[in-house]
């Protein structure tokens, strides 16, 4: 039986960006979903990375209207105006290493800590946006180092409280969701435009995907379709 109860109530994160923005567009069409709130760096209660005391503040604002039975974090990293993923060991460099750790590994770390509280002990799941780059056993074509460190290291962290959750949150799945390539400000400078889909497609099938889980789903490493990646 699918963890998420209907009817369900849901909590984006980064929902200004171009898949936060798709996930609320289809949980407000969603019958069966009865309230979706999204918080982003600019939101009444903003959430930021670049400032991670803003995770714990806006956690306390959201939990006057809790349980959420679905909370999805969508916010990351790929590029700067600055810089672009490296292609070699020569282009790693500690201030973008920094800054991707910081947006794709601490951040939503901190968000886990802090809004894992405010879910439906009866009934949840949260999803923490990933990538099929940050697998370690996937990884063939080397290049992207902070990138995939960063992914790597999230994933770690999700598995991790996964077993503490087992413990502690038994009815509650916690998983990492690859989105596959989106046409998005992300993608842009890598063909996105060309090989990406639709943000309300991949949304679509990411959702199908949550709406499904079950108890044993927690700590996976999945893709859009529910298939499982290697760590």
């Amino acid at each position: 039986m699918p963890l998420i109860p209907i009817p369900f109530r849901a909590l984006v994160i980064g929902s200004s960006g171009t898949i936060g923005t798709a996930f609320v567009e289809l949980l407000q069409a969603d019958p069966e979903c009865t309230e979706v709130f999204g918080i982003h760096r600019s939101s009444a209660s903003p959430i930021d990375y670049q400032d991670l005391s803003t995770i714990e503040e806006a956690a306390k604002t959201f939990a006057g209207e809790a349980p959420f039975q679905l909370i999805i974090n969508t916010i990351g990293i790929l590029h700067s105006a600055d810089w672009m993923p490296e292609k070699k060991l020569d282009d790693l460099n500690a201030q973008q290493l920094q800054t991707l750790l910081q947006v794709n590994t601490i951040g939503p770390g901190l968000t886990i800590k802090y809004f894992s509280k405010l879910l439906d002990p009866a009934g949840s799941v949260m999803a923490t946006l990933s990538a099929k780059v940050g697998s370690i056993e996937d990884n063939r074509l080397g290049g992207w180092f902070s990138y995939r460190a960063s992914k790597a290291a999230l994933n770690m962290l999700i598995k991790t409280a996964s077993i503490e959750f087992a413990r502690t949150k038994p009815n509650t799945a916690l998983v990492a969701l690859h989105p596959g390539t989106v046409n998005s400000r992300l993608s842009k400078p890598f063909k996105g435009e060309q090989i990406g889909r639709p943000a309300l497609d991949a949304a679509s099938d990411m959702l199908a995907v949550l709406l499904s889980l079950q108890k044993t789903d927690s700590g996976s490493f999945l893709s859009y379709s529910g298939e499982k990646l290697p760590w």
